[in-house]
């Protein structure tokens, strides 16, 4: 088991039994102890050789939370604190001092929701610990014109608020777009693409086995998002629409009836 999934175990048995039941309807420590995670990952400041991380974290909770929590919060901060060092330790980053996590409430916030705030912290400016916090002293630094570091406190980074059960917003789905075809012999065939041509030889898309039709005698071509234009191709016997005659183009309807030589096709479009 790695060690971050044994400090994991331990967060989750610090609520077993009665307790843990209790804390299906509200903030769960696991989750808080990912969502840290993750906030040190997207606060990341990369230096000549280093990446450095926030160093003080400061978890908002609703004051029901915050009340579920009050009997075992100094135990909860520390493996928090934990969780974060070996998080930090296994991704190389490099920090002023040891992570400290804070608990605060936030009266605006509901069961359930908890918001997280970053920040690096000097040495100098934190205070004693509280319960369940670690102590230690900060890291050897290297020459400041090697490794650069802030030279004062960076304010809090925006509370990023993480709500229960929360899902990236679906992207909204393309409209159905509509169905059009050819009917030969009672038989309908769809139009795939924009282009279709028609006609007597084996390279058209629909192929008709009739001697008074041209090799390639119509086309059919999507124009915009919704017109469609039959044009003729310079054939031989001419194309009919409708029973009229097509000088070299015209727009097609629903139900409109092309003469092809001998061969009859009805234009066909079901709009969503």
């Amino acid at each position: 088991m790695s060690v971050l999934r044994a400090i994991e175990t331990r967060i989750e048995g610090l609520f077993e039994g009665v307790f843990g039941r209790a804390f299906r309807a509200h903030v769960q420590p696991v989750e808080l102890a990912r969502k840290l995670a993750k906030e040190m990952d997207e606060h990341r400041s990369v230096s000549v050789s280093r990446v450095y991380v926030p160093n003080e974290y400061t978890v908002y909770l609703s004051p029901g939370d915050r009340t579920q929590f009050a009997a075992y919060e100094g135990s909860l901060v520390g493996e928090l604190q934990e969780y974060l060092v070996e998080h930090a330790r296994r991704e190389g980053y490099a920090m002023l001092t040891q992570p400290r996590v804070l608990l605060e409430t936030d009266a605006d916030l509901a069961i359930g929701e908890f918001g997280i705030a970053a920040r690096v912290a000097q040495p100098e400016e934190l205070a004693p610990a509280g319960v369940g916090a670690v102590r230690v002293s900060a890291p050897t630094e290297a020459p400041a014109a090697a490794f650069p570091v802030p030279p004062t406190a960076e304010a809090p980074a925006a509370t990023v608020v993480y709500r229960p059960d929360e899902q990236p917003e679906a992207p909204p789905k393309p409209e159905p777009r509509e169905q059009v075809t050819l009917s030969v012999d009672g038989r309908a065939l769809p139009l795939a693409g924009d282009r279709v041509v028609i006609g007597r030889s084996r390279e058209c898309d629909i192929r008709l086995d009739d001697g008074n039709v041209s090799r390639r005698h119509v086309e059919l071509v999507r124009e915009g998002p919704s017109e469609w234009v039959l044009v003729d191709l310079g054939s031989t016997n001419g194309t009919e629409v409708n029973g009229r005659k097509v000088q070299r183009r015209t727009v097609l309807d629903d139900g409109d009836r092309i003469t092809i030589g001998s061969t009859e096709l009805v234009f066909g479009r079901s709009r969503p």
